[in-house]
């Protein structure tokens, strides 16, 4: 029966997608390098492991609204969960290096975005987290199926500036923030009382009242 290991080796921004998207470099490799792999059907549940890197006093003010003030950390700093993706390993035997699509969202009411938006610089430590099932060759030629044990995982240390550097191909100079309705129509109503042209100008005056009133 296979004994699949995993190893991610790199990451790249997928430059032309619909939406941003990440394509994790992830090898499998079959303890039987003989074994025939016919296909996987792979599940991946990735983590944040925000515990496992330090934190420049810069970070610690942009994750205030995440994690709260510093001094509350040791009770609130705790692992993310940013993500699932899925995927089709094709055919191959004893090692295979295949791309993982993993999308992302420029949206900051989503505790990841937040996380990534927040960090100056350096990188992130991620866990990747296996499950799925293994289609392969039987000794006597028949095809057998195997689940992937429960505690296959890679960790990997993503490089914040590959992150930005994704947002900026997809959002050059721009955030994407998600409102609700009835406050977008509270806002979209002040555009026009005023005839504001843009967003950018509606919420720059409000900010201008905002602060001439503190």
């Amino acid at each position: 029966m296979p004994d699949l290991s995993f190893q991610v080796e790199g990451v790249e921004v997928v430059a032309h997608a619909a939406s941003p998207l990440l394509a994790f470099k992830l090898r499998l490799a079959n303890s039987n390098p003989q074994e025939t792999i016919h296909t996987v059907a792979l599940r991946c549940q990735i983590q944040l492991e925000v515990t496992r890197r330090k934190y420049s006093t810069e970070d610690q003010e942009r994750l205030l609204d995440l994690f709260g003030e510093p001094s509350r950390w040791g009770q609130t700093l705790r692992n993310l969960l940013w993500t699932h993706a899925n995927l089709v390993v094709p055919s191959f035997t004893g090692a295979t290096v295949v791309d993982l699509p993993v999308p992302c969202t420029f949206d900051f009411n989503v505790a990841a975005t937040k996380y990534f938006d927040g960090l100056a610089d350096g990188e992130v430590p991620v866990c990747l987290q296996f499950s799925g099932t293994v289609f392969y060759a039987a000794p006597e030629g028949g095809l057998q199926v195997a689940p992937i044990s429960w505690d296959k995982e890679a960790r990997f240390r993503l490089p914040v500036k590959v992150w930005r550097e994704m947002m900026k191909t997809y959002y050059p100079n721009s955030a994407w923030l998600c409102l609700h309705k009835d406050a977008f129509d509270r806002l979209y109503q002040y555009k026009m009382r005023h005839g504001i042209p843009t967003w950018e100008e509606t919420l720059e005056r409000i900010l201008a009242v905002e602060e001439t009133v503190c």
